[in-house]
């Protein structure tokens, strides 16, 4: 079977992260592309396993030399998908899953083509404002981009192959897994099918040749 991209994408607070980092932890088939940012490492977070924590001139020598898949910037931050570690985890046999917003998906679409895209959304929208912290848990500044930011995101929604309302944390999980599962046994991602579906329209027939001769 070849392996293939899975791209999560989701408005800020859909769980993309969450069901991404639970599908690698569950799975040997699956690996994760660590993406590289400009932003300073947070105490808990360990360079080469959250991010590459590059320098803004190492990202910028890495963008003209064409290393990036895709990148954006947000709040004044660089954040970008290295080609090679997507390669990487492919060459090894796994899917990929890749945590990324829209413009980067669209990205992953043109450079593989069997890559498979969901996006996670809340089932709500009061669902998202409480996991963005609330009207009274966030600067209304803050809150108020991020949500007018998961308008523009969520209008991106028909660009991709799978919607998962992520209303249940497990459950959600389950749902991209199936996903994964299902896209795992179409005949394009399993060439061996041919060959295996040629051998038992021979021995059906061999089979059915001794019948006629009784």
């Amino acid at each position: 079977m070849k392996p293939f991209p899975l791209v999560l994408s989701a408005p800020s607070g859909g769980g993309k992260t969450t069901i991404a980092n639970a599908l690698v932890a569950a799975r040997e088939d699956v690996g994760y592309s660590v993406s590289a940012t400009t932003r300073a490492a947070r105490p808990n977070e360990r360079d080469g396993v959250d991010y590459h924590f590059l320098s803004p001139k190492e990202f910028e020598r890495r963008v003209r030399a064409g290393e990036f898949l895709e990148w954006a910037e947000y709040s004044g931050e660089r954040y970008g998908t290295l080609k090679v570690e997507i390669d990487k985890v492919l060459a090894s046999g796994r899917h990929v899953v890749l945590d990324i917003e829209t413009q980067g998906a669209r990205a992953v679409r043109r450079c593989y083509p069997e890559a498979v895209l969901v996006f996670v959304v809340p089932p709500s929208a009061q669902e998202l404002m409480q996991r963005l912290g609330g009207a009274t848990g966030t600067r209304a500044g803050t809150l108020e981009a991020r949500l007018r930011r998961a308008v523009a995101e969520v209008a991106e929604a028909s660009i991709y192959d799978y919607v998962v309302v992520n209303a249940d944390r497990t459950e959600a999980v389950a749902e991209v897994a199936a996903i994964l599962d299902a896209e795992s046994c179409r005949p394009s991602r399993n060439p061996e099918l041919a060959g295996d579906m040629a051998e038992l329209g021979r021995d059906l027939a061999a089979l059915a040749d001794r019948l006629t001769r009784k």
